[in-house]
């Protein structure tokens, strides 16, 4: 169900395809967008023994999360009209390639080489989901729009649930550098798997598309001149500080406020990701089936600062069941609201310009990394307690809640 006033933009007629294109579209960008977010996700994972090793604090995981979203932000810029004009999956191919090269430096037990990994990373991870919207709105169909976007975007919780799931075990078998290593092959077995389907899915590429500067430009002002994609932009900032923030700091809160082994800790991970990857997939047909795209995201929200408290405030002498069960609702929420966004911002979009709207709002929702992450590890230090950072989770989600209703009530009005 549509919101008054934020009716989407006209589609545009879906392009001559051969038969491989729909489902294959949709799978290999799940594979890659996993892909991907498992090498962001490998060094958090690990992160109390990673710091040991280079003698600093778990805190500065959340740095190392940042600069590999300052890079995505340009990657996420850029990632529309390169689709554009080197098709969709040759950019994922490459983003793929860069991300190993990310991971094999932050393998050298050297700081800088770590930042400049994050850098590769971050380049890497960028351009992944405005080539995949590029793509997959030109093969979906409207009304089944928000479910396959969700099911597309099951490919970041689930990348973080084989982090949380592979990671910490393979740390301990062959230590935090072989673990990366490892990681790396296997992104750059996935470019070399996708390469068959090149052919097929790239096949509107336009070779003449031009890469001037102002291309880095044309996203923002997309945004910023469209009032309902700006409000989705800003939304995606709050939500974002939650996501990464819950991603990023899990297996690190776990271990060192409840007092969970690395491997126990990586599972609760897992259970939060498993969470999103499911929730991603029922909030898109909650949202396709009548509740409407808004009116899902604030649900989200409230259930964002139900499960940020309730996550505070768990102890370590809780039943396992229960403790999973708390960070999968936080899981669901916070890690599950990706799909319904990027649907809808593709529907908001103008005609064949998905990948570069949604390259637009995801400079705002990679800020909203940039700024969230440093910003839990410094309230982290100074509070002395995870649990305060947790528990701090619920103001950026409010603030996204109060921001839905206030465009719902004027769009009401208009």
């Amino acid at each position: 169900m549509a919101e008054p006033g934020d009716e989407p933009a006209p589609a545009a007629p879906a392009a001559d395809l051969p038969a491989v294109g729909t489902w294959s579209s949709l799978i290999v960008t799940t594979a890659i967008q996993a892909m991907v977010s498992m090498a962001l996700l490998t060094l958090p994972a690990m992160a109390p023994a990673v710091a040991r090793a280079l003698g600093v604090s778990t805190t500065l995981v959340g740095t190392y999360v940042a600069i590999c979203y300052l890079a995505a932000m340009l990657g996420s810029l850029i990632g529309g009209t390169l689709a554009r004009r080197l098709g969709a999956i040759r950019i994922s191919q490459v983003g793929l390639l860069l991300c190993a090269i990310g991971l094999v430096l932050c393998a050298v037990p050297w700081l800088p080489a770590v930042a400049v990994g994050a850098l590769f990373i971050g380049a890497g991870y960028g351009p992944i989901t405005p080539a995949s919207s590029q793509l997959l709105a030109r093969t979906t169909p409207a009304p089944r729009m928000a479910l396959v976007f969700s099911i597309k975007q099951t490919g970041v919780p689930a990348g973080g649930m084989l982090a949380g799931a592979l990671v910490p075990g393979l740390s301990l078998w062959l230590g935090w550098q072989g673990t990366l290593v490892v990681v790396a092959m296997a992104c750059l077995l996935c470019a070399s798997v996708s390469q068959p389907l090149r052919a097929p899915l790239d096949a509107d590429r336009q070779p003449g598309e031009p890469l001037a500067l102002g291309a880095l430009f044309k996203p923002i002002g997309m945004v910023l001149g469209h009032k309902p994609l700006a409000v989705l932009a800003a939304v995606s900032f709050l939500f974002s500080a939650v996501q990464v923030s819950v991603t990023a700091y899990m297996v690190t809160y776990l271990n060192e406020s409840l007092g969970m082994t690395l491997l126990a800790a990586g599972v609760a991970l897992s259970v939060s990701q498993l969470a999103g990857v499911v929730g991603r997939i029922g909030w898109g047909a909650m949202a396709d089936r009548g509740m409407g795209p808004r009116n899902t995201l604030m649900l989200l929200a409230l259930l964002m600062i139900i499960g940020s408290v309730l996550t505070a405030l768990l102890q370590a002498d809780w039943p396992t069941a229960l403790i999973w069960a708390i960070v999968a609702l936080l899981g669901a929420s916070a890690i599950g609201w990706n799909g319904v966004y990027l649907a809808t911002v593709a529907r908001q979009s103008p005609p064949g310009q998905a990948g570069v709207a949604t390259g637009g709002t995801l400079l705002f929702t990679f800020m909203g990394v940039v700024c969230g992450s440093p910003a839990f590890g410094a309230v982290a230090g100074l509070s002395g307690s995870y649990r305060v950072a947790v528990a701090a989770l619920a103001v950026p989600a409010a603030l996204a809640l109060a921001l839905l209703v206030w465009r719902a009530i004027q769009a009401r009005r208009a």
